[in-house]
């Protein structure tokens, strides 16, 4: 894709339906008894790939005047694949659906692409195993392909050595499954979606104390009506854009700003940005709310600790903002943008480099010192897609016309999105 620079991001936008909430609101609706209705669900390779899996278990779904018609089967209506479940490059599809298939007494195997079985699942078995299944994978059970036969679970209080919410989210989906009370805590607060969608699905959860527990589950969820907002990290894109443009009068209307979700506004506001929730409400258990982003110059910033579980794909959009910002920003304890569908730390690094960026990066994070010219040229998303939104993005602050290889990729969270630059003026092609 070729980007031309621009003065600014000015006008009323939409982005596609959240991805981390489209996985969840399809496998919990394929575990109710009767119809889910979803409105909004995003038509991503990722979401995609969590359908192709559940339909190989079995579940009946459809789809009218684009919304995704699931007709779902209970807890115990799921059967024993009969081919290997293949999650794509999507590790919230191998890791909620390990969750799920570990209460069943039957063989599931899970691989994915040359990308995703290379990430840790060591993470997510381990609890799988201490509740009662086996589970199975290369490397002593570290990587893809994974081999899951479930059954009876024990219920079992775990806490995640890394705040992840694909971690949290596979233990309470096993945890329907189990004879008691599973409770599961963190150091920081990761995504919090799976959550919400359980009370939404009358599934009883409770926090306390630094703690979700939840069961025993002894009716099964029913089937409800589900709208899911635009995804706050797609969005984020733009928003850190807009947020560094002087000039710029950006509104992103109808997105999840899920306080789990919404660090990088945080962050950009404690950089000098003016950013503003419009139209605040709750859909479906999510708040939701316009953002409303008026372009100045920012200040950089150190950004570590419990902030990095809310922004943690938000890192490669602020990167950007913070090219462009006076002074050093610097990300510390976010190693898990390592284990990514690429390094990206070192990924980030190299293709901003590629545009005459200076991004340092270190073990657990990187540090920029701004404001830099954007010069422009080329670079490689490599295959990586919120890197390939990044770049792009890029290409909208910098001197000259940016392009950026292999930009298909972005199509696993952000379909659609030349379109919306298209709307808002800005001059792409597309080879």
């Amino acid at each position: 894709m070729r980007v031309r620079p621009c003065d600014g991001l000015v006008g009323t936008i939409r982005v596609p339906g959240d991805k981390s909430i489209s996985h969840r609101a399809a496998i919990l609706g394929s575990l109710a008894t009767g119809q889910t209705k979803i409105d909004g669900f995003l038509q991503s390779v990722d979401c995609l790939s969590t359908l192709a899996c559940l339909d190989l278990l079995g579940v009946k779904f459809s789809w009218d005047a684009g919304a995704l018609l699931i007709d779902g089967g209970g807890r115990r209506g799921l059967s024993e694949p009969t081919e290997v479940l293949d999650a794509g490059n999507s590790g919230t599809t191998m890791r909620l659906l390990a969750g799920v298939v570990a209460g069943y007494d039957f063989l599931s195997i899970f691989t994915g692409d040359a990308s995703l079985r290379k990430r840790p699942m060591d993470r997510v078995a381990q609890p799988l195993r201490e509740m009662g299944a086996r589970v199975d994978g290369r490397g002593d059970g570290r990587f893809p392909p994974l081999a899951i036969r479930g059954g009876f679970l024990k219920p079992i209080s775990y806490r995640t050595p890394v705040p992840s919410a694909q971690v949290k989210s596979a233990i309470l989906l096993a945890s329907l499954y189990a004879s008691g009370v599973s409770r599961v805590a963190e150091s920081s607060t990761s995504r919090d979606h799976t959550e919400r969608m359980m009370n939404y699905f009358g599934i009883p959860i409770e926090k306390r104390d630094g703690w979700v527990d939840i069961g025993p589950v002894t009716e099964d969820p029913r089937g409800r009506p589900v709208t899911i907002p635009g995804d706050i990290s797609s969005a984020a894109f733009l928003i850190a854009v807009a947020a560094c443009s002087p000039g710029s009068k950006l509104r992103v209307e109808n997105v999840g700003v899920n306080p789990t979700r919404t660090g990088l506004l945080d962050v950009l506001r404690t950089m000098g940005a003016t950013i503003e929730l419009d139209k605040e409400r709750e859909v479906c258990g999510e708040p939701v709310a316009d953002v409303v982003v008026t372009g100045t110059k920012l200040q950089g910033a150190t950004v570590a600790g419990g902030m990095i579980p809310r922004l943690i794909d938000e890192i490669p959009a602020l990167v950007v903002a913070a090219a462009k910002a006076e002074g050093a920003t610097v990300v510390r304890d976010a190693s898990e943008l390592r284990v990514k569908e690429t390094d990206r730390i070192r990924e980030l690094a190299a293709g901003l480099g590629q545009l005459g960026v200076v991004v340092e990066p270190r073990t657990d994070g990187l540090a920029i010192e701004g404001p830099q010219e954007i010069r422009g040229g080329v670079a490689s998303s490599s295959g990586d897609h919120r890197l390939a939104l990044a770049l792009a993005c890029a290409g909208l602050l910098a001197r000259q016309e940016v392009i950026v290889r292999d930009f298909a990729c972005a199509d696993v969270s952000f379909p659609g999105f030349i379109n919306v630059l298209v709307d808002l003026g800005v001059q792409v092609d597309v080879a």
